[in-house]
């Protein structure tokens, strides 16, 4: 029986010595290297190959921060409350259609038929507030008007559509066609008011800027919809019992438009500004102008109210050129549309 050491002695006798050893050797490294190319994982990490391929790691969208798709515009808008500020114009002057509607202690005049009380059903917010006031200028917002807080302190974070028409009264609007209406026949007062009206416009060039930006300061993720103002004359005939000719009438609607454009390069230029700063929300504008075409004052269907007349007081009141019920429903459906349609870019 031949035993190990037979076996090495034969070895050491065709090798010799030093054959011998380096044998042991050449043994020795494949001992320890045939079990590392077995092991997938040992021959990766020995030899960097035959490493298995990484898989493709699952991403999934933050259901907040990042969503799988972007929202909608009228998505954004009801993320948090919607809330209707501003003038006459936005609580609802003229359209008056109940009882509480004629409070006379209800200084800010805030009517059941204002776009504000549409605009809030259409949608599902998840919370409203009307804070417009009959009489407000911009100055009016920011600091409060009739004794009621200022209507930019009713916004905050969680306002995620602010609604506002703001810069007929800063302008004074109601003096220019009061100027128009209280004035001898043929005479041309009414039409030589441009210098006024052109400070005024000026003024409002540098305080509507601030506003908006206080407000988006306030709410900055909200969607700001600003409305300019509808045109009250159809500029073909004379109207009855207010003393403007139809020259006139295209003077004041000039008047009216001179002003949509500057509420509009106002708010253009407040959206570019959030766009600068990769920020939130944005400020958006509805052009009004031509809302009531065909039913301005004096046609058969009319949704602007025509000049009434307090013969107690001897004033004009305070309805007198602002929307009818169905004008402020016709004001409603922009609002609705523009919430639905959205800026025209994506929304942070």
């Amino acid at each position: 029986m031949t035993g190990p050491s037979t076996w090495m002695g034969r070895v050491r006798n065709r090798l010799g010595e030093r054959g011998l050893a380096a044998a042991v050797l050449a043994g020795l490294v494949l001992a320890a290297v045939v079990p590392l190319v077995a092991l997938p994982a040992a021959r990766c990490e020995v030899f960097g190959a035959g490493c298995p391929r990484p898989r493709p790691q699952e991403v999934r969208a933050d259901p907040v921060a990042a969503p799988g798709k972007p929202l909608a515009p009228a998505e954004i808008a009801v993320r948090g409350s919607y809330v209707a500020l501003g003038d006459s114009y936005s609580s609802g002057v003229g359209a008056e259609a109940t009882v509480g509607d004629q409070n006379p202690l209800a200084a800010c005049h805030r009517t059941s038929k204002a776009y504000y009380n549409e605009v809030s059903k259409a949608f599902p917010f998840k919370d409203t507030s009307f804070f417009a006031c009959s009489g407000a200028t911009t100055a009016d917002v920011r600091n409060g008007r009739h004794g009621e807080p200022a209507q930019l302190g009713r916004i905050g974070a969680g306002t995620s559509l602010v609604t506002m028409s703001v810069g007929g009264n800063d302008i004074g609007f109601s003096r220019i066609i009061a100027a128009c209406v209280v004035k001898l026949p043929w005479s041309r007062s009414c039409t030589r008011q441009g210098e006024p009206i052109a400070q005024r416009m000026a003024d409002l060039r540098r305080t509507l800027p601030v506003l908006i930006d206080q407000v988006h300061a306030r709410a900055p993720r909200a969607r700001i919809v600003l409305m300019g103002y509808p045109k009250a004359f159809s500029e073909v005939r004379g109207t009855d019992g207010d003393n403007i000719s139809v020259d006139e009438q295209q003077w004041l609607n000039a008047r009216t438009y001179d002003l949509g454009q500057l509420i509009r390069q106002a708010a253009a230029e407040a959206d570019q500004r959030i766009v600068a700063r990769h920020g939130q929300g944005s400020v958006e504008f509805i052009d009004a102008y031509s809302a009531f075409a065909g039913h301005e004052v004096g046609s058969a269907d009319p949704y602007m109210n025509g000049l009434t007349v307090n013969l107690a007081a001897l004033e004009a009141e305070p309805r007198s050129y602002h929307p009818t019920v169905r004008g402020q429903h016709a004001l409603a459906g922009l609002f609705i549309d523009q919430i639905k349609k959205g800026p025209g870019r994506a929304v942070l």
